[in-house]
């Protein structure tokens, strides 16, 4: 069960001649890489993603823009105010994601200058359901598991190589299998899955 505030019609402006940019501050790989493809099908050419409030700061400094998707949980819950930053250097379209309710909260963000604060009741609620499990998950190896977990963390097939002892080109045989078992080869959708299953974190 989901609910929106939200104080515009549009989050996301027309696309104009010049490129548009747009900023996402989301913890978790998989949830950044769905926010990343809204954003672009919305029309935003160029989407800066980022994992920490500090890191989401040194980008707003950067680059210029308008559109700014924002974690509430960040950091212990300082999404709120970060968006207010963000908000203050330029980007004067913040949204909001959030796991809570709080009224509070939700008028904070409101007064911080938040454009809309999307909250939803379900503890696992940023990252979408998915209407049935492949039946190859029960199929995945220890190892598998292992991949997608440092995948999942934004690895690099050479990263996940060197942390598990094994060749780039080895990990790249583990994702293809894994892709054959879980029905996609996309490395967001892999990680989504299997997150949502419980097998990483």
């Amino acid at each position: 069960m989901s609910s929106v505030a939200d104080r515009t019609r549009k989050v996301v402006p027309h696309q104009r001649e010049s490129r548009t940019t747009a900023l996402v501050a989301v913890q978790h790989l998989a949830v950044r890489e769905i926010a990343i493809r809204v954003l672009r099908g919305l029309g935003a050419q160029d989407v800066v993603a980022v994992a920490t409030p500090e890191e989401a700061r040194r980008a707003a400094a950067a680059f210029s823009g308008q559109v700014a998707i924002v974690e509430a949980g960040l950091a212990d819950g300082a999404g709120v105010a970060l968006a207010r930053d963000l908000r203050a250097a330029g980007w004067t379209q913040p949204l909001v994601i959030s796991t809570s309710e709080d009224p509070w909260t939700v008028r904070a963000a409101l007064s911080a200058g938040v454009r809309c604060y999307l909250t939803t009741t379900d503890r696992g609620g940023l990252v979408p359901e998915l209407s049935s499990a492949p039946s190859g998950l029960h199929a995945l190896s220890e190892r598998e598991v292992e991949v997608l977990q440092l995948v999942g963390e934004g690895r690099s097939n050479r990263d996940v190589g060197e942390a598990l002892g094994l060749s780039a080109l080895t990990v790249k045989s583990h994702l293809a299998r894994i892709a054959r078992k879980v029905g996609t080869g996309d490395r967001a959708e892999m990680v989504l899955i299997t997150l949502r299953a419980g097998l990483i974190s």
